[in-house]
């Protein structure tokens, strides 16, 4: 494996991007957002540090956007749903690169849910062992009575 794509831990870096001021596109923001082939990592602050993590697994949705001064300043925002508790809807606001950085977490959620085999109705699911499945089955039986 390439020194460079090792993350740690048995995970693979695929791409880091900084936060960037919107006028300009200076990276001077303390926001950094690392991919690897397993999360998606954010890290916030300079004197006090946050780190936060999405499983790529969990990841539902990705929506993409540019406003008119983002794609004067070749930036773009990746909003992102998922069934995290901590972070259920995450903003990457005005990083460079943004249209590949989508892509390449596209690519690593659709790879990731491959390999761990997980069906779309598991992601969905309330997640507290209740089948909404069977509710819906009953709802239809009992209207037709």
């Amino acid at each position: 494996m390439d020194e460079n794509n090792d993350y740690g831990y048995g995970q693979k870096l695929i791409m880091r991007e900084r936060k960037r001021w919107l006028f300009f596109g200076v990276p001077w923001t303390f926001t950094k957002y690392t991919l690897t082939d397993k999360k998606l990592i954010i890290e916030e602050g300079l004197l006090k540090s946050v780190e936060n993590e999405i499983l790529l697994y969990r990841i539902m949705d990705i929506t993409y956007t540019r406003n008119l001064p983002q794609k004067i300043f070749k930036l773009g925002t990746i909003r992102i749903q998922s069934r995290d508790k901590s972070s259920p809807v995450l903003v990457i606001k005005n990083i460079k690169n943004s249209r590949d950085f989508r892509e390449h977490l596209s690519i690593a959620i659709d790879k990731d849910k491959e390999n761990r085999r997980v069906r779309q109705n598991e992601v969905i699911s309330a997640g507290d062992g209740h089948d909404d499945s069977f509710d819906d089955e009953y709802d239809d039986n009992y209207m037709n009575c």
